[in-house]
């Protein structure tokens, strides 16, 4: 998400920074391209425009820092406007309060509410919560079964709702079992429609009437858009929603319901669905989106994602392994599920300052999960005693390994010899004065040396 709309704006960056000085038909130029490249990514209009008369309102007659030159006087600007469209600070839910908290998620039908549901329950959890997830949806065809799968993956009870009871009875119930239970958060998977109607709301509203509500959270696909704003903004009239959540932020929308959605409604983003995954959950921070969209990267989400699954033991174990040159192959297959874990390879490039850049070059390499999946597969395919010594593997067994991986000699020669390179450069970083030692190599004075 957001590419097509970063490609566009270093375009018109790259022409600011050409100008030592900018004028105001330079800056009225640039803007009239960014309010394009804003409409281009569905942003609301209104939004739009109201955008860029702030930019350029504050860029034309600004004094400009000593420290920045123009053009990036004016990125800075951008650059907060942007964290302000996108809510300003990051907004988490609320968990304190008269205990269990209870969350309502909203949202019309193939938004993705149960899944989040699921997510938002791993994530609490995660946390030290003790979760409680509740169907409510006995409508659709196996929603209550769906909620159960996801619960049992994840570890969290769910409560056993069935379709002849009506939604608000089964949350009335939820809510003395959880008290009893010692569940502290209850997550209300409700029932949704291909478009509003009367009867979704009128049940929505009783379930908010019943139940004390901490938070209303309404669930929306970002592929949809501009549709995505309206249906929220209704939502919000009707049942005056806390928060939104955007799913699918890791497809190829092009970011105009992120980017319109709190201005329209008035509610903050809280948080993002970046995958199929039941982990893949995140806290939306504006201010760190901005600076995606404006190619700067995203490195504490990075760092983050990094911590989340990079196990320490195994991480020190590692580093004595490059220290005594004992890298195998079985470690190599180990750093490629760690890097799958954080995500597709787009999302972990994307979040490196400067890499939008790279990808504009004619040979700049890109991110192929194919490829990784290659790889593991032809590791896999290894005995374990080949993968701790890999010049054991010799024709006849890179004829068998690329049979059970599916793939040609070619590819496993491809993947030997990456292995190969990626030794011959440890071992060039180990002769160097502090690397991979945590060392400085002392000097030692002349008269001193033997």
């Amino acid at each position: 998400m957001f590419e097509n709309l970063t490609d566009r704006l270093e375009g018109v960056f790259k022409k600011l920074r050409g100008h030592g000085v900018l004028s105001e038909d330079n800056i009225t130029e640039a803007m009239r391209e960014v309010r394009m490249a804003l409409l281009e990514a569905d942003v609301n209009y209104n939004v739009a425009r109201d955008f860029v008369n702030s930019v350029t309102t504050q860029a034309v007659g600004r004094e400009v820092s000593q420290k920045l030159s123009p053009g990036q006087q004016v990125i800075k600007i951008v650059h907060q406007e942007l964290v302000d469209l996108l809510g300003g600070n990051t907004e988490q839910i609320k968990l304190d309060g008269q205990q269990p908290v209870t969350i309502m998620m909203a949202g019309l039908q193939g938004s993705g509410k149960t899944t989040t549901s699921g997510k938002l329950a791993a994530m609490l959890k995660g946390k030290g919560r003790k979760p409680y997830l509740v169907p409510a949806d006995i409508y659709r065809p196996a929603a209550i079964e769906q909620l159960q799968v996801l619960g049992d993956q994840i570890g969290v009870p769910v409560h056993p709702s069935t379709t002849d009871i009506k939604p608000v009875a089964i949350c009335r119930q939820a809510l003395t079992t959880a008290a009893e239970q010692g569940y502290d958060t209850l997550i209300i998977d409700t029932a949704g429609r291909l478009h509003i109607d009367n009867n979704l709301m009128g049940e929505l509203q009783e379930i908010q009437s019943a139940v004390n509500l901490s938070e209303v959270l309404f669930v929306a696909d970002a592929m949809t858009g501009q549709d995505a704003v309206t249906v929220a903004d209704k939502f919000n009239q009707d049942l005056e929603i806390t928060g939104v959540v955007l799913t699918k932020m890791e497809g190829d929308a092009r970011g105009g319901a992120a980017l319109s959605i709190k201005n329209v409604t008035g509610k903050p983003i809280k948080f993002v669905g970046v995958g199929e995954g039941l982990d893949a959950l995140e806290i939306f921070h504006p201010d760190r989106v901005a600076s995606r969209i404006l190619g700067m990267g995203d490195v504490l989400t990075l760092i983050e994602k990094a911590e989340a699954v990079v196990d320490k033991k195994k991480a020190e174990k590692l580093a004595q392994k490059l220290k005594k040159n004992a890298f195998t192959l079985e470690d190599f297959l180990d750093q490629i599920q760690q890097i799958k874990k954080m995500g597709s390879l787009e999302q972990i490039m994307g979040m490196v300052p400067g890499i939008s850049k790279l990808k504009q070059l004619k040979d700049a390499p890109a991110p192929d999960e194919k490829e990784l999946g290659k790889t593991e597969a032809i590791i896999r395919s290894m005995t374990l005693k080949e993968r701790r010594n890999h010049r054991i593997i010799d024709s006849s067994r890179r004829q068998r390994i690329a049979a059970g991986s599916g793939t040609s000699v070619a590819e496993v020669n491809r993947v030997l010899k990456s292995y190969s390179a990626m030794l011959k450069m440890m071992k060039k970083m180990r002769g160097k004065p502090g690397v991979m030692s945590g060392k400085k190599r002392r000097k030692v004075p002349k008269g001193m040396r033997r």
